[in-house]
């Protein structure tokens, strides 16, 4: 796979997205608040595109049973998932200014821009050109600021430099701040040193009630909901195994320090499945349509290599060689590669990066994210986490509620299994209060785990235990005489387990920005005209509807063709300012991504004929109203394609596209 190349000039597309309403700060007159957009007519529209093509590929052609649950999470749920406890990142902050920075992206960009410094002070090198000859250094941010001159880094330094980079998401808050004492990483803005790495949650907590004795958090996921309604699902499944549940909604984390537009933001829409699979058979029906597939995959074995190149491998191999885990989790990264590149996502710029160790999310197994490469490098989009059994475990231990499946076996299950039995005369009595607790507890524990009991009350006639989370916390003293622990035999006619989850998790507001980065481009003739090349599908609005001037008698016409693509279900807009040229009407939609445009001229006036204009080839047909309203609407839909349509129309000379 060849390096990206992206070239997009990030500050001309961000004025052009600001101008057209794409999206923009929210509050923007009360000076905004970092990391919340409000998104215009353009933006949300293309949102909706997103979200309903990403419908059609899950939800409806996997028979998804979709959900919405909601926003407002009581905190004893998301003490449960381990989220109140782990669900953070690292953050230090300026000892100069007090500012705050996420660690491992300060450690990032430092090293990265000394890299950087290093590739031009070589190729300066490389090409003999001394200090004195090369260009000035060029303002850069705050006034009177200039960037520094480049610096050659050792060899040894650059290559460890490299090395921490591709392992920068493997690093725990104590090693981020070994990097920074080691390579004296400071703020680049201030250039202040930075102080020691500590975690802070990102969660939102909030009062629910008046009287605020029930604490609350704004959901972080939309995974909770769904998993809290398991057993209405499985019951409206009709019992059925494996099936997978869906939601779209807001999801909300309190970054660090948001920043880099959409990609980083405390708001956002999410969309999320969670296929549930029986444990011990983790295949997929489908799986063969998706194994022939060549997908980049970057597994966390090259990454601990100190490599970022990904290898180009079949799903099918992926997963037979036990890079991926299993079928349904290789199903799913298929499916995935398929819904981006149907939208629009250039694949030359798609990576698949397994999680390595330390960045794996405490309730995941293995974890895959779906990376899309932009002018801020290579950023995550998607999630695809194997869940095992950890939220329906935790969950139906924390309310005493049965979150399994029952399946019934064609033959009896025989099998032997280590129990502990409290002697009732001695074991009640002696624990009293704390006498349930404890027999939960020894309940709870694994074959091994009750093993180690029983050895020590074999050995020394006594073990303690200590109970945690529970109302009878504290260390107890269980003794021989208070239990049996052994073998017994035992034999099951229906075979009952806790699903294992797999979960594809989108981030819809990066992968839309994603979307109009590699959508972005400017004319051959013209740089300031810029185009975003949506496929019709994706587009925001589909047609432009627009007068040739500002005639009265075109007035009927226009309105006319707009409401029959309207009709026809196209969604058009309507440009009829008689203050811009037709040339200049064009360019500001192009700048929308609007495919087509249809021109109503005094020719349509006499016979009812319109030009069509296409976006991207800038070439123009003509053909009846009728027919070339039916030509818009499937060449949205895709059953028609424009190369299709030149062959069948004359083309029309003009000078004004």
């Amino acid at each position: 796979m060849a390096s990206p190349n992206l070239n997009v000039d990030r500050s001309a597309l961000e004025q052009l997205l600001l101008k057209r309403f794409f999206f923009a700060p929210s509050f923007g007159i009360y000076e905004g608040v970092k990391g919340l957009y409000d998104y215009g007519p353009t933006g949300t529209a293309l949102q909706q595109n997103l979200i309903n093509l990403w419908r059609q590929h899950f939800v409806i052609e996997e028979d998804m049973l979709e959900v919405d649950c909601a926003i407002i999470t009581p905190s004893k749920v998301l003490e449960t998932s381990g989220h109140v406890a782990k669900f953070a990142d690292w953050m230090c902050r300026d000892t100069g200014t007090n500012d705050v920075r996420r660690a491992d992206h300060l450690v990032e960009e430092v090293l990265e821009a000394r890299l950087e410094s290093d590739m031009l002070a070589r190729k300066l090198a490389e090409a003999s050109i001394s200090s004195e000859s090369a260009p000035a250094p060029k303002p850069k941010g705050k006034k009177g600021k200039k960037e520094p001159a480049p610096t050659k880094l050792d060899d040894a330094v650059a290559a460890e430099y490299r090395r921490i980079l591709a392992q920068i998401d493997n690093y725990n808050g104590e090693e981020l701040g070994e990097l920074i004492t080691k390579y004296d990483i400071r703020n680049p803005e201030t250039g202040n040193a930075v102080s020691e790495p500590v975690a802070f949650n990102l969660m939102f907590q909030t009062n629910i009630g008046p009287t605020g004795t029930l604490q609350g958090f704004l959901r972080p996921e939309t995974a909770q909901g769904q998993f809290m309604n398991f057993a209405r699902l499985l019951d409206f499944n009709n019992q059925k195994m494996p099936f997978a549940s869906a939601m779209v909604g807001r999801s909300f984390r309190n970054e660090i320090s948001p920043r880099s537009g959409l990609v980083r933001v405390r708001e956002f829409t999410m969309a999320e499945i969670e296929h549930y699979v029986d444990p011990m058979n983790k295949d997929h029906t489908r799986f063969d349509e998706v194994a022939g597939i060549t997908v980049p995959l970057l597994p966390s074995s090259v990454q601990l290599e100190d490599k970022t190149e990904p290898i180009m491998m079949t799903i099918g191999d992926a997963v037979s060689q036990g890079i991926v885990d299993n079928k349904t989790l290789g199903y799913f990264l298929g499916r995935i590669y398929l819904y981006l590149s149907s939208i629009g996502i250039r694949t030359d710029l798609l990576r698949f990066r397994q999680h390595m160790k330390n960045e794996m999310a405490h309730y995941a197994c293995d974890c895959w994210d779906a990376e899309i490469f932009t002018t801020y490098g290579w950023i995550e989009c998607v999630g695809c986490a194997d869940r095992s059994a950890y939220d329906l475990r935790v969950h139906a231990a924390s309310t005493k509620k049965k979150l399994c499946v029952r399946e019934d076996l064609a033959e009896p299950l025989v099998y032997d299994k280590l129990v502990c039995e409290p002697n009732s005369k001695v074991f009640g009595p002696r624990l009293k209060r704390a006498a349930k607790p404890v027999q939960e507890y020894l309940n709870s524990l694994s074959a091994e785990e009750l093993g180690d009991i029983k050895v020590a009350l074999l050995k020394d006639g006594k073990t303690t235990v200590t109970l945690s989370g529970t109302a009878a916390d504290g260390e107890y003293e269980i003794t021989s005489d208070m239990v049996t622990i052994e073998n017994k035999t035992f034999t099951e006619h229906v075979r009952e387990y806790i699903p294992n989850v797999i979960e594809p998790s989108f981030g819809i507001g990066r992968i839309l920005y994603a979307l109009i980065e590699h959508s972005y481009s400017v004319r051959a003739d013209d740089e300031q005209r810029g185009v975003l090349s949506f496929n019709p599908l994706m587009a925001p609005f589909k047609c432009l509807v627009l007068p040739l001037s500002g005639h009265s008698s075109f007035g009927k016409k226009l309105h006319e063709t707009a409401r029959l693509l309207r009709a026809a279900g196209v969604p058009a807009r309507v440009d009829d300012a008689a203050s811009a040229s037709i040339g200049r009407r064009y360019a500001r939609n192009d700048e929308l991504g609007t495919p087509f445009a249809i021109t109503v001229d005094f020719q349509t006036v006499e016979d009812n004929t319109v030009t069509l204009r296409e976006r991207d080839t800038t070439k123009q047909i003509r053909g009846s109203l009728t027919e070339t309203v039916e030509l818009v609407k499937n060449l949205v839909s895709g059953a028609t394609t424009w190369e299709s349509a030149l062959t069948k129309y004359q083309l029309v000379n003009t000078g004004s596209s």
